[in-house]
């Protein structure tokens, strides 16, 4: 299992509750540590759903977007607010976006 990967893996930031209330998802490994150590509760179907989806992103069954999607909806169902990120630079790669509107 390849923990580490970010592939094709849009980073995400979660508000939880707690000490550690905020969270940034930027690998799968990160994603798995969030579910086992942080996640609020471990009962509900999209959180069963999203542990599943990530054993089988690193294990390379599925896409690691596809497992992004499973940990939206279990972050939905526990209430938790999510945030997608953009990684820096990806203004520079879209001749669409104004010059401005970059950095």
């Amino acid at each position: 299992m390849c923990w580490n990967t970010s592939s094709a893996f849009t980073p995400v930031g979660f508000a939880l509750r707690g000490p550690a209330s905020r969270k940034i998802v930027w690998t799968l490994g990160d994603a798995a540590r969030l579910l086992i150590n942080d996640w609020p509760c471990d009962d509900g179907e999209e959180y069963v759903a999203a542990v599943k989806a990530c054993v089988d992103a690193l294990s390379g069954k599925i896409a690691p977007e596809q497992f992004r999607e499973a940990l939206l909806r279990a972050a939905d169902e526990a209430g938790i607010a999510t945030l997608s990120l953009v990684r820096q630079g990806i203004g520079e790669r879209r001749p669409d976006v104004p010059p401005m509107m970059r950095t």
